[in-house]
């Protein structure tokens, strides 16, 4: 929390300071709508610019989150002109002496290549032209510079100099911002991918040798179970979306478990209790279906009796309860510690410790599994689902074509 409230501040006082300056160059005493001083008013307006102007920069810096936040850039500073460059260009220009880019990215290699602003005096043949001056302030994200924000103005200005760099400083923050919402969904996507490469091979080779061992002795069965392993194999590829819903989660296990029963016959049997009240909670793709791969091979591994599973998804008011638990060989709780801690790699399928990163990655450490296990008594996992977090929304059910 001290660490949100730190980016807080580096984020907010950068814009303060701005609005104060703007307040102190437009302050008025009439229409001030009720909100109090005009240095007052002046500060408010300036956050509201700025809340306007940091949705496209959370995109990232092209040329298209350039032009649609340079106008509010160049309000926040008041000044007559202001473009936003990246290593190469002007992405986007806004006010007067368009004509002036050209000159400007002629001078920047300094300041891009050092990181530090400057003002330099500007050069120009046009009458009808009023900038003198143009004040280059880096836009850096972790010490790299990703380009610059340069006012122009008709003079010289030490305040325009310090307000420009407050305001790029505000800029960078929320390029480092659209920087780590993008390194979070490509990790995202590469522990989705990682999800699929671990699918057991050995699961869809023994599905497909059950498969083949009914073709001939129950035609209709061999039909019924190749659909669950369509079903199942088309879900665990699907290309569309980072999340979905408890229902489609359990229909997949539905499918996965019917090809399994298919194997291991009577040794193996199952029981759902799920309040309908749960159905519609958003999670993780591929979060619950790996828990119960896992209770089948722990609780057929090494045991010549029957096994049970159940699973259970209560409703627990601003939560959803999910338990899946197994009678079987259980583990060492040190071992499985170290599992999660990622010290040990799992003997097969998809890891416990992926989904419990997912679940922490998306929901925070408080709603990592919960694992109760000791050698010879079985496993129970229970895994605690908000219903509902800013973020996380289902893609929809896919269509079956």
């Amino acid at each position: 929390m001290s660490g949100f409230l730190a980016g807080l501040c580096v984020a907010v006082l950068p814009l303060l300071a701005a609005g104060f300056w703007l307040g102190r160059r437009t302050a008025r005493p009439e229409n001030l709508g009720g909100l109090g001083t005009p240095v007052e008013h002046a500060t408010f307006e300036t956050l509201h610019t700025a809340s306007l102007a940091a949705p496209p920069l959370r995109a990232g810096l092209t040329g298209e989150t350039a032009r649609k936040s340079a106008r509010r850039l160049r309000t926040l500073l008041g000044t007559d002109a202001l473009c936003l460059t990246d290593q190469d260009t002007v992405l986007a220009w806004d006010g007067l002496g368009e004509h002036h880019r050209t000159e400007i990215m002629e001078r920047l290699g300094g300041p891009l290549e050092t990181g530090r602003g400057e003002a330099f005096r500007l050069k120009c043949d046009e009458p009808d032209c009023s900038l003198r001056w143009a004040v280059v302030a880096p836009l850096t994200v972790d010490d790299r510079v990703h380009g610059a924000l340069v006012a122009c103005a008709p003079r010289e200005s030490a305040v325009l100099v310090r307000a420009a760099g407050e305001v790029a400083r505000w800029v960078s923050v929320q390029l480092e911002l659209a920087d780590l919402d993008q390194s979070r969904t490509r990790l995202i996507e590469a522990e989705i991918k990682a999800l699929r490469a671990q699918i057991s091979p050995h699961f869809i080779f023994n599905s497909l040798a059950v498969i083949a061992s009914f073709v001939r002795t129950d035609p209709e069965r061999a039909r019924e179970l190749l659909l669950e392993f369509a079903d199942f194999t088309r879900y665990s590829f699907r290309r569309h979306g980072d999340f979905t819903t408890l229902a489609d989660e359990l229909h997949a296990i539905d499918h996965y478990l019917a090809l399994v029963r298919a194997r291991f016959g009577d040794r193996l049997s199952v029981t759902l209790q799920i309040a309908p009240e749960v159905l519609p909670v958003a999670l993780p793709f591929l979060c619950l279906q790996p828990l119960v791969e896992n209770a089948v091979k722990h609780g057929l591994e090494g045991k010549t009796d029957k096994s049970h599973i159940s699973i259970t998804a209560q409703d627990a008011g601003a939560e959803a309860l999910v338990v899946i638990e197994d009678n079987g060989t259980g583990m060492d709780p040190d071992r499985l510690r170290r599992i999660l801690a990622g010290e040990v790699s799992p003997s097969g399928g998809i890891g416990l410790s992926n989904v419990d990163d997912r679940l922490r990655q998306v929901y925070g450490d408080e709603y990592g599994l919960v694992i109760e296990t000791a050698v010879g008594a079985g496993m129970k996992i229970t895994a605690r689902l908000p219903k509902y977090q800013p973020g996380v929304h289902s893609a929809g059910r896919l269509p079956r074509e």
